[in-house]
């Protein structure tokens, strides 16, 4: 049973032992309660709406709708909403598209019981929470020259093993503006070669296997 002042948490992750420890964990605590559980980004929109908790703890990666598409539907129908991203993801693409979305916190699934705790109350206190970590993650990102549109579809599909060929064939475009494209990505990400452009943006979270 809730108890008046106790801070409502929604928790959002498509693995089941996930959600229970973190359900366990915060039912200890007596100022916290979890009043609803989903497994994708579409239930959570739906189990938001039906609850509008204090406090949303959100994965990123999930099924049928990721993290970031969530928080921005949720954020775009609930300005007000308080959302911690969670996730074991700390390139800093990932970071900055959580909470670009409007996540007001972000921490590791790795960080301490304590730390989630904290963040928690802090965010339903309506502080933002990012650790120091993660906030360096953020201000090496916005250091670095922002790849096109174009030039985020080239490497995604770079990372695929595509050649030039077979990246122009997919995107209907010639194979002397792919390796224009490709140049821009090596200069971009600070690399000499594909193999080093495809590892960098997969440790920034820019592109996922």
């Amino acid at each position: 049973m809730l108890l008046p002042n106790q801070i409502r948490i929604l928790i959002v992750d498509d693995h089941p032992v996930v959600r229970q420890g973190l359900a366990a964990m915060i039912d200890r605590e007596s100022d916290m309660a979890v009043v609803g559980q989903a497994c994708n980004g579409r239930e959570a929109v739906a189990v938001f709406r039906q609850h509008q908790p204090d406090v949303t703890l959100m994965d990123l990666r999930m099924p049928e709708m990721d993290g970031v598409a969530a928080i921005t539907a949720i954020c775009g129908e609930f300005e007000n909403a308080q959302i911690i991203v969670l996730t074991t993801y700390d390139g800093d693409e990932d970071i900055y598209r959580g909470l670009k979305a409007g996540a007001k916190g972000y921490l590791l699934k790795d960080a301490e019981p304590d730390e989630l705790l904290a963040a928690i109350r802090m965010v339903n206190a309506g502080q933002k929470y990012i650790p120091p970590s993660v906030g360096a993650k953020l201000a090496e990102r916005v250091g670095v020259l922002q790849l096109s549109g174009r030039e985020l579809e080239v490497i995604r599909l770079m990372a695929t093993g595509k050649t030039n060929q077979e990246i122009a064939s997919a995107l209907q475009i010639s194979e002397g503006t792919v390796k224009y494209h490709v140049n821009n990505i090596l200069s971009k990400l600070g690399v000499s070669d594909r193999i080093q452009a495809v590892i960098t943006a997969l440790k920034r979270g820019i592109v996922s296997l």
